[in-house]
């Protein structure tokens, strides 16, 4: 089956009482058993909810994998990843993520013993030397947030692999449609299913999907020891928004690519950071291990402080300056102070991420009109 037809039939399945075509929200708490354990496989809704259900198994077909894990939002389902390990258990990452993902492993699993470390993860040079006998996970991030680096999934994974280390790949910023990592050899793929498969901005959710039968037992069981899992509703416009997923995405990555480009020869704009451009160092890679490059795009102004951002962010009319990305409409956002706040600025500064640094999540709307928002609001730097 086809990416475009998974999305629309994958899990789905007609309603058996009425012959419903979309999956029913099951707003239900609780189940009716015929006697003590004898149930239709939902005893209590924090553990099962048919919706839920119907939702995983389509996530799961999208990835490629077998089993779909859904929580409240991509933090909850990277903090069930999380659990996994052990105090005195160390972590590497690449020292360009989205600044949550930071967050939580530093202000809140250290003081439980777990170490992170943040490193260059595109030189896979610097993830084999950053290993030791502790190393217990890679948290892959690709393309990163918010410079939009490119990490060679298979080789990390390959890596990992010889040595008996656990991968998760951060699919947020390119969906199920532009890359599968779990075909590449990742353990897992997790998403904030709030942007790309939601694509609506109207809800928030978390998924994980693997092939592991024990690993995913364990993820299952914190699901629901946990409770962090997303109600019907949300699950159904999770459902709802995947059904456009290709489309959207696709028309997206060519928005975004034609933005990039113009960017790239505006006399105001220092440094466009897309891997769609021939010119970036990623561009060979992204083009083997994705099928587009993305509808995220950062860029950099020549006059490199807050206020000359500012200047920008304030003067858009149709990118709408907000946190998140991956709906339908287009946003603009600064890293610096929005969803990188919580990384401390020299932190920051070591991977390109300046004060001037202004990033887009490019939507479906008519690409004329979003140049030429841009060239009306760039006039003010």
């Amino acid at each position: 089956m086809r990416f475009g037809t998974k999305a629309i039939h994958a899990g789905v399945d007609p309603d058996p009482l009425t012959g419903a075509v979309m999956t029913p929200i099951y707003q239900t708490s609780t189940y009716a058993q015929e006697a003590p354990g004898v149930h239709k496989g939902y005893e209590y809704a924090r553990t099962q909810n048919p919706t839920r259900d119907a939702l995983q198994k389509n996530l799961a077909a999208l990835e490629n994998g077998t089993f779909g894990i859904c929580f409240s939002s991509g933090l909850a389902a990277m903090d069930a990843i999380l659990k996994l390990l052990n105090p005195g258990d160390e972590i590497i990452s690449t020292n360009d993520l989205y600044g949550g993902s930071y967050r939580l492993m530093r202000r809140v699993y250290e003081k439980f013993g777990l170490k992170s470390t943040f490193i260059d993860m595109p030189n896979i040079k610097e993830v084999e030397k950053a290993i030791s006998k502790k190393t217990k996970l890679l948290w892959i991030e690709t393309p990163t947030n918010p410079m939009l680096n490119i990490i060679d999934i298979q080789a990390v994974c390959d890596l990992a692999k010889a040595k008996g280390i656990l991968t998760c790949v951060d699919n947020t910023f390119a969906s199920p449609y532009l890359q599968t990592p779990l075909d590449l050899g990742a353990d897992m793929v997790t998403h904030s299913a709030t942007k790309y498969l939601g694509g609506h901005s109207d809800v928030i959710h978390g998924t994980i999907v693997l092939n592991d039968e024990e690993l995913a037992k364990q993820l299952y069981f914190l699901q629901n020891a946990a409770g962090a899992v997303p109600g019907p509703q949300d699950c159904f416009l999770i459902l709802r928004g995947i059904k456009t997923l290709h489309l959207r995405v696709e028309r997206a990555c060519k928005n975004a690519k034609k933005i990039a480009k113009y960017l790239a020869g505006h006399p105001k704009v220092k440094t466009v950071y897309y891997p769609g451009l021939k010119n970036n160092k990623y561009y060979e890679l992204a083009a083997r291990q994705m099928r587009h490059f993305g509808a995220m795009v950062s860029f950099d102004l020549h006059e490199d402080t807050l206020e000359e951002a500012t200047k920008v962010l304030r003067n858009t009319k149709l990118f709408l300056l907000a946190e998140s990305l991956g709906g339908v409409e287009s946003l603009i956002g600064h890293p610096a102070t929005m969803t990188h706040a919580s990384i401390p600025r020299d932190e920051r500064l070591k991977v390109g991420l300046t004060d001037s640094l202004i990033r887009l999540s490019v939507g479906v709307e008519d690409v004329e009109d979003l140049l030429e928002d841009l060239e009306q609001a760039l006039v003010y730097v």
